[in-house]
């Protein structure tokens, strides 16, 4: 299992727009590629907050309580979810290339001392209006952080 990690690039999403991002992990993973994303509570959306928050909230009311279907408020899963829209998931291919992702809030130990990449498009540097953390959308939307 050691062999796999090491071969596996590690993308420190801090800073990082998420759409942006996870079109580009999304294409490197359907090239066969293994991807793991740290720091996703710190990936950056772009937009006012309020209207946001408002958007996401409104989705996540789609649906019966009781039976579904169920959206998650973890950055982590919200990240995974973005990235799963951006491959054919139905499609064996998209199947094996959601498989070779994983994402991590925080760096996990494993992480810590390996080499990690950017993806350079998708710096929020480049945002010239108003933008806020994946986090604080999260938290807004009812993710508790001690879970």
């Amino acid at each position: 299992m050691q062999a796999a990690k090491t071969s596996a690039a590690v993308v420190n999403a801090e800073g990082l727009i998420l759409g942006r991002m996870c079109s580009k992990i999304a294409k490197r993973l359907l090239n066969g590629e293994e991807i793991i994303i740290v720091n996703a509570e710190k990936i950056v959306i772009s937009g006012k907050k309020k209207s946001k928050v408002a958007e996401a909230k409104e989705f996540l009311e789609v649906g019966a309580p009781e039976r579904g279907p169920f959206h998650s408020r973890r950055p982590d899963r919200i990240v995974r979810k973005t990235v799963r829209g951006m491959v054919p998931w139905r499609q064996p291919k998209g199947k094996n290339a959601y498989k070779r992702l994983k994402v991590f809030m925080g760096i996990p130990k494993e992480f810590k001392d390996m080499k990690m990449e950017t993806v350079e498009q998708a710096q929020a540097s480049k945002l010239n209006g108003p933008h806020f953390t994946l986090e604080e959308l999260a938290v807004e939307v009812g993710w508790n952080r001690g879970t």
